[in-house]
C-alpha cells in the first residue's frame, strides 16, 4: 500500500489509554506512513503496573517508549507510589518546562492533546493536560523561554483531540449508563474529521493492551470490551480534532484581523 507523507506526530496525553482512545488511529496512520510518532503521558510514575500496559499499546502503534511526566492521578493515589505530586496540584513552570523538554528532544511538526473540556467526561487531569499543552508548543519555540530543556523547536500545529455533539453517537449512552458526564464541543469546533477504519485493528489492539481498564466496568476500555464488534468499531472508527495554531500564522502586517 502506498502511503502519503504524513507529518511527525507527538501525542500529549493525561493518562495511559488516553493515547489508544483519542488518537490510536491517527498514531498509527502516521507510523504506517513513516512518520516519527511518540506519546508524552503526564500521569502514573515508572514504578506502576499500568506503565508496562502503556508499552504494550504504544508498541502497537508504532510509538515508541512510554515518555513520562511523572505526576500522580488526581483521582488515584497509587499512580504515584513514590509520591510524586499529583498532576493538577504540580509547579505551573515545572509541568510546562518538562513537556517543553520532551517537544525540543522529539522537534514533532504536530503535537496532539486534550481539549479545553477535559474530554467528554470533563477529568481534571484532562483540562490541566490541555492548558500545559497550550503553553509547552507555545513556549518551546522561545530561546529565551526553558533554556535548560533544548534548542528551540516550534511545532506547526496543535490539534486538541474532540467529540462534537454531532458525532458523540453510541459513545453518549455508554457513558451516561455508568455515571459519566458527557461534555461534547459544539460542532463548529471540529476543524478535522479522520476515519481511522484501515487502522481500527491496531486501535482496538491498543485499547486492549490496557488490561487492568479493561477489566474494570466504568473505564471506557472496559466498557468498550462489552460491546458487540460492529457497535465498538462504529465509535472507534473516527476521530475528532481541533487545530490550533501556535506558531506565527501570516495576516495583515497593519491591523489585526479574525
Amino acid at each position: 500500500m502506498n502511503h502519503p507523507h504524513l507529518p511527525s506526530l507527538l501525542g500529549v496525553f493525561a493518562h495511559p489509554d488516553d493515547e489508544s482512545l483519542l488518537a490510536g488511529g491517527v498514531l498509527a496512520q502516521h507510523h504506517a506512513a513513516g512518520a516519527r510518532t511518540a506519546v508524552v503521558t503526564a500521569t502514573w510514575t515508572a514504578d506502576t503496573h499500568r506503565i508496562p500496559e502503556l508499552a504494550d499499546a504504544l508498541n502497537i502503534l508504532g510509538a515508541g517508549a512510554p515518555r513520562l511526566l511523572g505526576y500522580a492521578d488526581a483521582r488515584n493515589p497509587a499512580s504515584a507510589p513514590d509520591g510524586a505530586v499529583r498532576f493538577v496540584d504540580a509547579p505551573l513552570d515545572e509541568a510546562v518546562g518538562r513537556l517543553v523538554a520532551h517537544i525540543r528532544e522529539l522537534q514533532p511538526d504536530i503535537v496532539v492533546g486534550h481539549d479545553a473540556l477535559g474530554q467528554l467526561t470533563g477529568h481534571p487531569d484532562h483540562r490541566r493536560a490541555h492548558q500545559i499543552t497550550l503553553l509547552a508548543v507555545g513556549a518551546a519555540g522561545l530561546p529565551h523561554l526553558y533554556p535548560e530543556a533544548g534548542e528551540p523547536w516550534q511545532p506547526t500545529a496543535l490539534y486538541a483531540a474532540t467529540h462534537p455533539e454531532s458525532g458523540v453517537g453510541r459513545l453518549g449512552p455508554l457513558l451516561q449508563s455508568v455515571g459519566k458526564a458527557l461534555l461534547a464541543a459544539p460542532d463548529v469546533y471540529v476543524t478535522t474529521t479522520v476515519d481511522v477504519s484501515p487502522w481500527v485493528a491496531q486501535k482496538w489492539g491498543a485499547i486492549l493492551a490496557h488490561r487492568s481498564e479493561v477489566a474494570r466496568a466504568r473505564p471506557l476500555p472496559g466498557l468498550l470490551a462489552r460491546l458487540p464488534e460492529d457497535e465498538r468499531n462504529e465509535i472507534i472508527r473516527t476521530e475528532f480534532f481541533t487545530r490550533l495554531s501556535p506558531a506565527p500564522a501570516p495576516g495583515d502586517p497593519h491591523r489585526l484581523t479574525a
